[in-house]
């Protein structure tokens, strides 16, 4: 069951940091990719949204799954706690807590990733409507 710490530790805690790195990364390639944008190069409002919109889906799967992720994490390490808890045959309240403050540590990590990805989505998620409302106007459609 060691191998369950180096999960929740490693595994889990290193995949949400990594979602939460790519979740930057694009959301900071998109507000660049924005400020630059020409509105005249599009013909169809179609097209400047799918532009717009590329790569947002990454963000918003990360703003949503991140929690479950976390919390795989949490389940994990309380799995540990209760199989050490177990394998010991005692009960020691400080070990216990100690076990579950860690176990929770993953679902804490989950959501520090979960809500800035979220609205780093929905910041996104307005500025295309406003570049598609500035191409409407700009070209009376």
């Amino acid at each position: 069951m060691e191998y369950l710490a180096w999960l929740v530790d490693y595994g889990i805690i290193g995949v949400l940091l990594v979602l939460s790195v790519i979740s930057i990364a694009i959301g900071i390639e998109r507000v660049g990719y924005y400020k630059r944008v020409d509105l005249a190069n599009y013909k169809h409002p179609k097209e400047l949204e799918v532009d717009l919109t590329r790569g947002l889906y990454v963000i918003a799967t990360v703003g949503a799954n991140a929690p479950y992720i976390g919390l795989l994490g949490t389940v994990l390490g309380i799995m540990l706690t209760f199989y050490t808890i177990g394998q010991e045959g005692m009960v020691d309240s400080k070990r216990i807590m100690v076990g579950l403050a860690l176990a929770l540590k993953a679902t804490a990590v989950g959501l520090l990733v979960a809500i800035p990805s979220t609205a780093f989505y929905n910041y996104l998620l307005r500025k295309v409507k406003e570049k598609i409302a500035l191409w409407e106007i700009q070209f009376n459609r």
